[in-house]
């Protein structure tokens, strides 16, 4: 017997804290009868639907987009906005892990595996991520040290950081800088840089783990690698 959210990832229909959230709202029923217990369990022989359909297991894939600005990192907005999954395959239900930004681009997982999603997204695991950021203003050295050092946003204090490459545009008076985090809170880089008075006027991610955008042009998709997939499982533990 499994969890009832965790079946519901595992088909491919959403990730299992969303499962949860489902069950919860009293969206989902076992053999015909609404469950809102998050404890509840059931073997393969139960009929579990979602929303009013039967779910079923699924093959699980694992993508990595090279997501463009303007796209949404959800599967339902609702200002009617493109997302993400629109520029995946539709004969496999999949969904973000994690978000990124509307007005960002770079490096997004998508997959239909909720354990996987869960484990990647989950706030324990230091996964690095590196950012191309453009910022207004000159990027001074002691305002890196204090970035990377860890420094105060909303009501906590954000882990070690590392920037590298920083350039400087006098005619415009901007600076351009890559920064390594191994968070992901709620508009982190962009609060970092407003956080030592330089506002974030474009950002790209370039890398989550092991896994970047080279070969990969604006708006496409590819599986994930073997490998990259080991890699990113491990570097969660």
């Amino acid at each position: 017997m499994e969890r009832l959210q965790k079946v519901i990832a595992n088909s491919g229909y959403t990730s299992r804290r969303k499962a949860e959230d489902l069950i919860v709202e009293g969206k989902v029923k076992v053999n015909g009868i609404i469950v809102k217990e998050l404890g509840t369990k059931v073997t393969n022989k139960d009929v579990v639907e979602v929303n009013g359909k039967a779910i079923s297991k699924v093959e699980k894939v694992y993508y990595v987009l090279y997501k463009p600005e303007g796209y949404v990192s959800t599967t339902n907005d609702e200002l009617g906005r493109r997302q993400v999954t629109d520029l995946v395959p539709d004969y496999i239900r999949v969904y973000p892990v994690g978000r990124l930004d509307y007005d960002t681009s770079g490096v997004l997982l998508l997959t239909n595996d909720g354990d996987f999603a869960n484990t990647m997204a989950g706030p324990a695991h230091d996964i690095e991520k590196e950012y191309r950021v453009k910022m207004k203003g000159f990027l001074r050295k002691e305002e890196s040290q204090k970035l990377c050092r860890g420094i105060k946003i909303d009501n906590y204090v954000t882990k070690k950081a590392y920037i590298k490459n920083v350039e400087y545009n006098k005619d415009n008076e901007t600076s351009i800088a890559t920064i390594i985090i191994s968070e992901g809170k709620y508009h982190q880089v962009k609060k970092m840089f407003e956080a030592v008075g330089h506002p974030v006027l474009k950002l790209k991610r370039e890398r989550y783990g092991c896994v970047d955008l080279k070969g990969m042009s604006v708006g496409q998709h590819r599986l994930l690698k073997p490998h990259e997939l080991k890699q990113l499982r491990l570097q969660a533990k």
